[in-house]
């Protein structure tokens, strides 16, 4: 991959991030960088499985089938990590007794 490709999948995974976000019903406790995170892996992971069932990723125009696989991988990613990140702030207010502080 060519550091255009790079600059451009990066590019196309913030896209993807913020698409997979607002696809997801009500609202999600993790922060706007770790969106942006989540949409670059999701970029990359979702072009991977598009290959994957056959679907062509290197057209002339835009891959439309591709972005959608991509925003569904997106949308898994932010709510994984949306409740991977909740469940550990639940932990981490509590004090000795259990109790929330």
């Amino acid at each position: 991959m060519t550091i255009t490709g790079i600059i451009s999948a990066i590019l196309i995974g913030i896209v993807v991030g913020v698409l997979g976000r607002l696809v997801l019903p009500g609202k999600q406790s993790i922060g706007m960088l770790v969106t942006i995170l989540v949409g670059i892996v999701s970029a990359f992971l979702g072009t991977a499985l598009a290959r994957a069932i056959g679907i062509p990723t290197a057209t002339s125009g835009i891959d439309w089938l591709e972005l959608l696989v991509q925003v569904v991988v997106a949308a898994i990613g932010v709510a994984l990590v949306a409740a991977l990140m909740g469940r550990r702030a639940g932990v981490a207010g509590r004090g000795r007794t259990g109790t929330l502080r």
